[in-house]
């Protein structure tokens, strides 16, 4: 059965002839013969009482409504499928890493809703591997995130770098770590930490970085926002490993103190702590034009500048 079929036997049905679906169809009249022909082989029972006028028999009255259906069901589907191609698309599904945004997005996204006011934007705040899950269900059209090359591997998967930041520590101004420029390894690891939640990248990070270091990290506390993090830190007592672009506001808060790690003095191959944060989709989403608008902003407007250097070490 072919879709073609279907719409040579409703034009029958609507016109009552044979000739009339022709005209309606834009075909011979032969070819619309042929077309029910192949129908009713199909399906094993005559459509229509050959007569002066088609009439539809009792198969053709039981086929009439779903055909009527089918061929409803595929325009409104092939009109989608032409609106997305124009970039009429009713959302975009944005899952992104709280630090971006919280502090780098926002102008990107309000550049957006100017160039495209007619789609919904949806921005959902999410560790980096949730937002790469929802990402490969197909629940959001992008993610930016830590990157994580064992969930963004795929022929369909697209990935850009944005930018690569430093890893400092995050304490309250009174903590004894904040009398050091740079705080040094061998020093950080004697204080409880207050991490991310089970998810995130940026726990895996610091948990495979103490590893390197043959230490342990004394993670006292779980948390997934970066007021909680300020908040427990504030404290007095933890400390925290947090990336760059997560301490805009703990750099102005006068109870906090922010200081560079120094050498990783334990580690075989002494490199500097940092994250690398990328912007992810799929090949097919990437051909949609609010999508790939949305990328170039992205593109255009992030990474802050951020200084990696390393002159410490």
């Amino acid at each position: 059965m072919r879709l073609e079929q279907l719409q040579a036997f409703l034009a029958i049905a609507e016109t009552g002839s044979f000739q009339g679906a022709a005209r309606k169809c834009g075909v011979t009249q032969s070819t619309i013969s042929r077309q029910i022909q192949a129908l009713e082989g199909d399906l094993g029972l005559e459509l229509f009482h050959r007569t002066s006028q088609a009439k539809l028999t009792l198969a053709g009255e039981r086929l009439l409504p779903r055909a009527r259906k089918i061929c409803q069901e595929w325009q409104t589907a092939t009109q989608e499928i032409t609106d997305l191609v124009a970039g009429k698309q009713p959302e975009l599904c944005i899952a992104v890493i709280h630090s971006l945004c919280a502090y780098y997005l926002p102008p990107v996204l309000q550049k957006f809703c100017h160039d495209y006011p007619d789609i919904q934007l949806r921005v959902t705040s999410l560790g980096s591997d949730r937002a790469l899950k929802v990402l490969k269900d197909g629940l959001v059209d992008m993610a930016i995130v830590m990157n994580n090359r064992f969930l963004t591997v795929g022929k369909e998967i697209v990935v850009e770098t944005l930018y690569d930041e430093p890893i400092e520590v995050l304490m309250a101004a009174n903590h004894p770590l904040a009398q050091n420029e740079r705080v040094p390894w061998q020093e950080l690891i004697r204080y409880p930490q207050v991490v991310f939640k089970d998810g995130y990248g940026m726990q895996r990070l610091v948990q495979d970085r103490f590893e390197r270091l043959q230490a342990t990290l004394q993670a006292v506390l779980e948390v997934n926002t970066l007021d909680a993090f300020r908040g427990v830190v504030r404290q007095g007592e933890l400390v925290a490993l947090l990336p760059h672009s997560a301490l805009v506001e703990a750099r102005k808060d006068p109870t906090l103190a922010v200081r560079p790690l120094a050498c990783n003095g334990g580690v075989p191959d002494n490199s500097a702590l940092t994250r690398r944060v990328v912007m992810v989709t799929t090949q097919d989403r990437l051909q949609i034009p609010p999508i790939q608008h949305f990328w170039q902003l992205v593109r255009e407007n992030i990474p802050p500048q951020v200084s990696l250097e390393r002159s410490a070490c």
